[in-house]
Order: structure tokens, then sequence, then C-alpha cells
């Protein structure tokens, strides 16, 4: 994809995330674009990044690291939204800025191990399973109490609010009682910030859902296809 459709993309989904905004009474700057990268070129990033994009969001471990490594700009904000896993978190550690997909307290402890290693914070969202779908990551609702309480003491990791993947599905009105959960449950769990627990986002929708997602409280949606095209398969 050229530099001219990536950047005519890229102003077409705010044009969205704007109007969306002005339908529900929101502030646009509420909502946060992470443009989805994964699979994708260095040469995409670079051209998202000359139009202006600086969030973005990777969800394989070793090729955000990779890219992290190779693109070398300090401005830009880099999100982790794929399956963690323990062994490896300490190669992303120095660099990530925000990891989306924490569904147990053992991987909060790690990554505050690491970052702590690296002395840096690094922002987390507690992935919650909406959909109730097997192969979907998150943690179960009644859980998600357990894992702020552990969090609030840590010192180099911040929860900074939940993250879920909804159900695909062709209309996306069908999927509105999902976000309304995730909603739900980041209302009724603000009692629980202290210390390094200070929920204030909400990771929801993506490039089929994302209106749906913003009318019902979304701060950051993951967008790739809509971006940069269909996803490149290894």
């Amino acid at each position: 994809m050229n530099t001219q459709d990536i950047a005519k993309n890229l102003s077409s989904i705010q044009e969205k995330i704007e109007q969306t905004c002005a339908n529900t009474g929101r502030d646009p700057n509420e909502v946060h674009l992470v443009a989805v990268s994964k699979t994708k070129p260095n040469e995409d990033i670079l051209e998202a990044i000359t139009a202006g994009q600086l969030h973005f969001g990777e969800n394989r471990m070793k090729e955000l690291e990779d890219k992290m490594v190779s693109i070398e700009n300090p401005d830009i904000v880099w999100h982790f939204i794929g399956n963690l896993q323990t062994n490896k978190i300490k190669y992303i550690a120095e660099r990530v800025n925000w990891i989306h997909s924490v569904e147990k307290a053992k991987y909060l402890k790690e990554i505050d191990k690491r970052a702590g290693q690296a002395n840096r914070v690094i922002n987390a969202l507690i992935q919650v399973n909406i959909s109730d779908e097997k192969q979907k990551g998150g943690c179960k609702p009644e859980d998600l109490t357990g894992i702020l309480e552990s969090a609030k003491d840590y010192k180099y990791v911040k929860v900074k609010g939940l993250m879920g993947m909804a159900t695909f599905v062709d209309d996306p009105e069908d999927v509105r009682s999902e976000f309304k959960l995730l909603k739900e449950l980041f209302d009724s769990h603000q009692e629980y910030n202290e210390g390094s627990v200070q929920l204030e986002h909400l990771s929801m929708g993506m490039t089929n859902d994302m209106e749906v997602a913003i009318e019902e409280g979304s701060t950051m949606v993951r967008i790739g296809s809509a971006i940069f095209g269909e996803r490149n398969y290894d």
C-alpha cells in the first residue's frame, strides 16, 4: 500500500471517530487510535508516522521486539495486544509503552520486575473475556477484582484500564452488549483505584465494530486492515 493510501485511510478513520463522538456527545480527543501494524513491513509504519500516526499495536512479541529496535523514533507509542508469554516479557520491557493483554496477576508481577530492571514504567490493561469464547484471551469478569487488588503496590507497572475483544460478527449491533459489559465492569471497579491501579482507559473496538465501541465508551480503538489493508500472512 502506498503512502497516499495509508494517509487517506488514517484520515478516514479519524473522521469516523470524530463523527461518532459528535453523535454521542463525546470529546474525540478522548479516543486514541492504535494502528495495528502486525505482519506489516516497517515501510508501512514509517508512512503512517509521516501521516501523523504515533500509536502502533503488535500482537507477536518477537515482531514487536524487532520493530521497536529497527524503527528508532522516540515519539512512537508501542502497544502489545497479543497473547503474553511470561518468559518473553523481558524482551519487550525496555521499549513497550502499553500492554493490553494482561489476564493474570502473574503477568503484572513479571512486567513490574522487568520494567524495574529497565528503570521505566509500563502501562497495562487487564483483558477481560467479554465474548465468552474459549479461543479469546482474558480473565473471567469475576476474577477482575482479585487481579486489580494484586496490582496496587507495584512501582513499575500501572494498571490503566481494561481491554476486551468482541465476537466477530457481520452486524456490530450484535456485540453492543459485550461492550456494555466491559464498560459496566470498568465503572463498577473504580473503587479499586489505589496506588498503581488507576482505571482510565477502555481498549475495545476494531475495524468492523469501532463505532459501536466508541458509543459504549471506548477510549482506544485498535484498527489494522482499514489502515494498512488486509493482513500479510507468513
